[in-house]
């Protein structure tokens, strides 16, 4: 009844379920995008003890949760008996939107419904890792064969469960999506792919027109541009055929005309356009691996608060997909870390018994990636020890990239991400110095918090209710930032 409640509040507070486009959530947001953003009650929002804050950033209207957003995310929708959901229509962007936040909007979109199942995979994948690094578990064995299938299976498969989602944000029928991105991980056409590897191997032909194989398992960007495509024509079809066939021919026509064309020109572009990606980030990174990390451990927290961490995830996954590795998550793991540190320097400074028991909670869940509590709920409203997290990341970070730590599947940064970052050759100085760095990380901002954070002590036991804190403080501050 309580979610219930607050679900009703939150409707309301959006302008109306009439005024809701579309909702999804993250690990700790309710993401609306709206018709009208006018029309919203935010500072009734942020007055919600079960709101921790209300951020706009990408085209899209935030309502901050907590640990708890899929329970009030079901909640919404019984209420509304399930007329708004996951779902979206690229056609309804406002022509005010700028292109980054229509970039953001389609890349949250696609990826947010799937980072539980990204993450708990990728986890996965790392304790496996961790199990055959420890010579517990061998590579050979049905038990090992079994949990891997399990966990590779998500981005062996990536393109067909990418076609649902990117169908869904484009507006499309994701069934026909899905199937598109089934035909690029066919197994006829990853062995037709493997066999054009032979030099003496025939070309494939379409029609007579030589098809460019290449192996689409795990990638990201060719289904996306081949869903766009979809989606667009049809719209298309719908509007010439009549509406008696318009229910099979319009399957019927995008996949005879989408599926070819991927193989013939948006795979092949779209591939190109992957490596070209991967490669200059490579480059970049190459520079000065330091530099990255003291530029990503001190700003990452900051594009969280405003959503823009979004355009770095396609990079994350796509170097997954095309390096087999990526240098970028590691240096996330500090910036993430120093701020559950800074709200252990509370927790340990702090006399406001109330005061104390939200830092620990905080504190808790930040090790385990779920910063929002800890950034909205207590270091924002004090400004400072949101800053010493800041630091704090930026020297974990810089430690990182001077050792060139990889991640070997995708996972949200926390604790639970360190067996990820374990080679396939098995543990090396690259994986401590990591550990080691998230440590210091954390240690630098509970310390600088515990010396310097708290400005005024009696302001803080002034207050004596949490939920004011988390609703009132941040929301005030996030608004300045």
């Amino acid at each position: 009844m309580a979610y219930e409640e607050l679900a009703a509040e939150i409707i309301e507070g959006v302008g109306g379920s009439e005024n809701i486009v579309s909702l999804i959530h993250c690990a700790t947001r309710l993401r609306f995008k709206l018709k009208d953003h006018e029309k919203t009650n935010r500072d009734a929002l942020k007055a919600n003890p079960g709101v921790i804050t209300v951020v706009e950033s990408g085209g899209q209207f935030q309502v901050v949760i907590g640990n708890h957003v899929g329970d009030v995310f079901a909640a919404l929708q019984n209420l509304e008996a399930g007329n708004i959901g996951e779902t979206s229509n690229a056609a309804e962007q406002s022509s005010h939107d700028s292109i980054l936040a229509r970039f953001i909007d389609i890349i949250s979109g696609i990826f947010t419904p799937l980072l539980g199942i990204m993450a708990a995979s990728g986890i996965l994948k790392g304790l496996l890792a961790l199990l055959v690094a420890c010579g517990w578990l061998a590579t050979d064995t049905g038990t090992y064969k079994i949990l891997f299938a399990g966990s590779d299976a998500l981005f062996y498969f990536f393109p067909i469960i990418l076609g649902y989602t990117a169908g869904v944000k484009f507006g499309g029928n994701p069934f026909v999506t899905m199937v598109i991105g089934g035909a690029l991980v066919y197994p006829a056409m990853t062995a037709a792919f493997h066999a054009s590897q032979a030099p003496d191997a025939a070309p494939m032909l379409f029609l007579g027109i030589p098809v460019i194989l290449m192996n689409y398992t795990s990638s990201v960007i060719p289904i996306i541009f081949s869903s766009w495509v979809s989606s667009r024509l049809e719209r298309l079809f719908n509007r010439l055929l009549h509406s008696s066939v318009r229910n099979f021919f319009t399957p019927l026509l995008c996949i005879i005309v989408v599926v070819p064309l991927t193989f013939l020109a948006i795979g092949p572009v779209a591939t190109w356009l992957s490596q070209l990606l991967a490669h200059a980030y490579e480059l970049i990174y190459g520079v000065s691996p330091v530099v990255a990390g003291l530029v990503m451990g001190a700003c990452w927290q900051i594009l969280v608060i405003f959503g823009l961490h979004w355009g770095f995830v396609p990079i994350i996954i796509n170097n997954l997909s095309v390096l087999g590795s990526d240098s970028m998550m590691p240096l996330l793991i500090p910036a993430v870390l120093a701020q559950a540190g800074a709200a252990l320097g509370i927790f340990l400074r702090t006399r406001d018994s109330k005061l104390k028991t939200l830092a620990g909670s905080c504190f808790l869940s930040g090790l385990f990636g779920i910063t929002e509590p800890a950034i909205y709920g207590i270091n924002l409203p004090h400004k400072r020890p949101f800053i010493f997290g800041c630091i704090g990341g930026a020297i974990g970070a810089a430690i990182i990239g001077f050792y060139q730590t990889h991640i070997y599947s995708f996972g949200l940064p926390s604790i639970l991400t360190f067996p990820q970052l374990i080679p396939p050759t098995g543990m090396n100085a690259s994986v401590w110095a990591a550990v080691i760095a998230s440590v210091i990380a954390i240690v630098v901002a509970a310390t600088l918090t515990f010396l310097f954070g708290l400005k005024r002590e009696p302001a803080v036991q002034a207050n004596n209710d949490p939920s004011a804190v988390v609703a009132t403080s941040a929301s005030g501050d996030v608004a300045k930032s």
